[in-house]
């Protein structure tokens, strides 16, 4: 019987039974070269909790990265995909997830650890809690508790691929765990390199729009926003706009929204008797931080769309702008001014330009 040739990507339900020649690999602390039976070798050290069984009894599950370090997780030749990633441990603001491209000087991901995976409030020192480290149950990532960060993007690479993580906290040395998951086989020719861009800005400025991307040329699609906003104001603050500006568009976009929680697919404010989270396949409110009337005095949410079945795609360029937009007296809108953070996700042609510089470690700071 012949076999059509499936190089073990676009996973689904629908490809699962199918045979192919992909190899499967995957890097741990346990195994840092990914290396086809190079796992589960590092010796016993006298003081750890196997040193009693020896090698091959969880001798090495997570490392550090000391304050400064900049700590390479993956650096893997040849064609194929990153199919899965997890992560945990001292994770936050502090620690800055970057992935490269066949081997370009930039990153085609920038962005701290945390808000990667959705989770844009939290900071060291926050208990572990739904409120401060919340749930997310979407197809591509999922955040489990206490702590698990998930991912299931496919993101190819043709012939190199290298993921770091910086820590810049001053003082403390992060224990990371994780576990890269990929496959080396045959890229297609119209497969697209994955990226994701993080901003911040705090606070927005009086009557200025909010930018979650811009200067990005080439073909491509936008896939998907994580949006975080602490409220600075009294009453409901999301009427805002969300717009996607496609292929030359200036003064108007070709996709204009209509609010804030209608992008992320609720409706009426999330008011149920009061504000409700929830975390569906493709979008969600998954948090709330709320006032405690002592020390936590700020109103946070965090919000996910996952543009996985509706793509947006341009063909030139794109800009992706939200407005910050609550109610005055007499019926009117008022420009907010919170803190807004936000993540972008998309795939593009060839790797992206330079990216808007990252805020530096205060600028980073949840406060």
């Amino acid at each position: 019987m012949q076999m059509n040739f499936f190089n073990g990507l676009n996973m689904s339900l629908g490809t699962l039974s199918r045979l192919s020649d992909a190899e499967t690999r995957s890097i741990s602390a346990e195994n840092r070269s990914g290396a086809k039976g190079a796992g589960g070798q590092a010796p016993a050290a006298p003081d750890s909790p196997s040193r009693d069984l020896g090698t091959g009894w969880k001798c090495h599950a997570y490392d550090r990265i000391k304050p400064g370090e900049v700590f390479t997780v993956a650096d893997i030749d040849g064609s194929g995909a990153l199919q899965s990633m997890w992560m945990t441990g001292d994770v936050g603001r502090h620690l800055i997830l970057r992935i490269y491209w066949d081997d370009r000087e930039q990153p085609a991901v920038e962005c701290p650890v945390c808000d990667f995976f959705g989770v844009p409030w939290h900071k060291p020192g926050d208990p572990l809690t739904p409120q401060y480290f919340p749930m997310l149950n979407s197809l591509p990532v999922a955040v489990n508790p206490k702590n698990g960060l998930n991912c299931f993007w496919e993101m190819p690479f043709r012939h190199h691929c290298r993921i770091t993580i910086e820590n810049r906290h001053a003082a403390m040395t992060a224990a990371l765990f994780y576990q890269v998951n990929y496959t080396l086989t045959e890229v297609p020719g119209d497969a697209a390199y994955f990226h994701a861009q993080f901003r911040r800005v705090n606070p927005l400025p009086y009557q200025d729009v909010y930018t979650i991307l811009d200067g990005v040329r080439g073909q491509g699609h936008y896939v998907g926003t994580v949006l975080g906003c602490g409220i600075n104001n009294n009453g409901w603050w999301g009427e805002g706009e969300i717009k996607f500006y496609l292929d030359g568009d200036e003064e108007y976009p070709t996709i204009c929204g209509t609010g804030t929680e209608d992008y992320f697919g609720g409706s009426y404010n999330w008011d149920v008797g009061g504000y409700q989270i929830y975390s569906t396949p493709f979008m969600g409110h998954h948090q709330v931080i709320r006032p405690d009337g002592l020390y936590q005095s700020q109103q946070r949410h965090a919000m996910y769309r996952w543009h996985v079945m509706d793509p947006i795609r341009f063909k030139r360029d794109i800009r992706v702008t939200i407005q910050a937009l609550g109610w005055r007296d007499g019926g009117r809108f008022l420009p907010e001014q919170p803190d807004i953070c936000s993540v972008a996700f998309w795939y593009q042609r060839e790797p992206a330009a330079a990216f808007p510089v990252l805020p530096d470690v205060d600028a980073l700071e949840i406060i």
